[in-house]
């Protein structure tokens, strides 16, 4: 899943996961922050939760079990499926301390808006025991969370190591081979995956093209650099980002041949066009399968796949659940999310929609999962490796704000054939606005 504002300082260091070594070896109203128990704790507690996208704690069961597990607590979600609207609403309740939830998501491109600018709104979950849960986390992904003077604002979900999902039944009727190790050494590059587009496009079943936006093209290979739009020191760098330009560049390409289906993502027509086969590949993260699986349906069961991402791995968003100071029940909130995000819950959130764990534990436990509704991949072993090979990103406090004015831009070329250099022109006015 997935996807924050103003003065800059020197952003967090996180990745992927941080792998290498650590991961893969362990195979409202109400105000305060003093740690006691809330009114109605021993009592019947109805707990608030609020997201974007699709974490798939609801689909999976996991708040049904909570809720036997816990017979007094009641768990009400609601969830905004644009994050960009999401951010704006929360933006609204923090600064107002009203109508904020027990629990609230937070996308890894915001987290350090978080730490930096917003730590006084939300609770220190070192108050309710977390400092004990350090050790379960990649170092990396525990870090991004933690202010400069030790407060921990939140536990991770998950991470979004990439990976490229494909219609195998679109790629048969286009006379492509579907297997997926084939296809990883046919687009080992992205000059070989667009060419492999523009042999699709010449044979592709009627309405349907390549990939689904030249957006999520562009989200993926930026996902792939250390550095993006900062560099280690917290100096702003997207305007001359090598990562950046390229991405722009193919995604560019991609546009002009004609290899996207113009679908803005998140969009009522994108959510459509999972069913109707109107594109056959599609780079996504891990978190990503649960949302085509709810969005293409039963019917599309066993007609997609997922293969080996094009130009080595990467990682996009991945996220994380806070507690406001403003929560009504922040110890009951905190033992939510202390559960939510335990190994245990993060290997079956996997297994059954595809976010990929950030807790180190359940890495190993899910290296054997496979998926029938793609094809039986081998989606723990396919998304592991990804995750182990990603680079350990640079975060800014703007990271979001600006990949939302690129993926903007790129939709201005894509859908109204403004020219790139217009486009681009038009983005960076749009982040030095965003960025005040």
């Amino acid at each position: 899943m997935s996807i924050p504002r103003a003065a800059r300082r020197s952003p967090l260091r996180i990745g992927a996961l941080a792998l290498a070594g650590t991961l893969l070896a362990a195979c409202g109203s109400g105000s305060g922050s003093d740690a006691k128990s809330d009114e109605g704790a021993g009592g019947q507690v109805t707990l608030t939760v609020d997201l974007f996208g699709a974490f798939g704690y609801q689909e999976a069961g996991l708040y049904a079990e909570y809720e036997q597990l816990h017979p007094n607590v009641e768990i009400k979600q609601t969830d905004t499926e644009d994050e960009q609207d999401y951010w704006k609403s929360l933006q609204t309740r923090l600064a107002g301390g009203g109508g904020l939830a027990d629990v609230q998501g937070l996308e890894v491109g915001r987290i350090a808006s978080v730490t930096q600018k917003q730590a006084d709104k939300f609770t220190d979950l070192k108050e309710y025991g977390a400092a004990s849960l350090q050790n379960e986390f990649a170092a990396a992904k525990w870090a991004a969370a933690t202010t400069k003077d030790g407060k921990v604002l939140g536990l991770g979900t998950d991470v979004g190591p990439e990976a490229m999902c494909y219609r195998s039944d679109l790629f048969k009727a286009a006379g492509l081979p579907t297997d997926r190790t084939e296809l990883a050494t046919k687009w080992a590059t992205w000059d070989g995956y667009l060419e492999l587009g523009r042999q699709y496009k010449a044979k592709a079943p009627a309405g349907s093209t390549w990939l689904d936006s030249v957006g999520s093209l562009n989200a993926v290979m930026v996902g792939q650099a250390k550095e993006r739009y900062y560099d280690a020191s917290g100096a702003l760098i997207y305007e001359n980002s090598p990562a950046v330009k390229s991405a722009w560049e193919a995604s560019v390409k991609a546009s002009t041949d004609g290899l996207s289906a113009k679908l803005d993502q998140w969009s009522p027509p994108w959510n459509q066009a999972f069913s109707s086969g109107s594109f056959a590949t599609m780079p996504c993260p891990a978190w990503m399968l649960g949302y085509i699986k709810g969005q293409a349906g039963d019917a599309a069961k066993g007609k997609w796949d997922v293969a080996k991402l094009p130009g080595g791995a990467g990682n996009w968003g991945g996220s994380y659940l806070a507690v406001p100071r403003a929560a009504q029940h922040k110890k009951e909130a905190y033992e939510l999310v202390k559960w939510l995000t335990a190994p245990e819950q993060q290997t079956k959130l996997f297994r059954k929609q595809g976010n990929f764990p950030s807790a180190v534990k359940a890495i190993g436990q899910v290296a054997d999962a496979t998926d029938p509704y793609f094809s039986d991949a081998p989606i723990g072993r396919i998304f592991g490796d990804a995750a182990e090979q990603a680079p350990v990103q640079v975060l800014g406090v703007h990271d979001k704000d600006i990949a939302d004015q690129i993926a903007n831009a790129l939709s201005e070329v894509e859908r109204k054939g403004t020219a790139p250099e217009t486009a681009w022109a038009n983005a960076k006015k749009a982040v030095k606005n965003a960025l005040g």
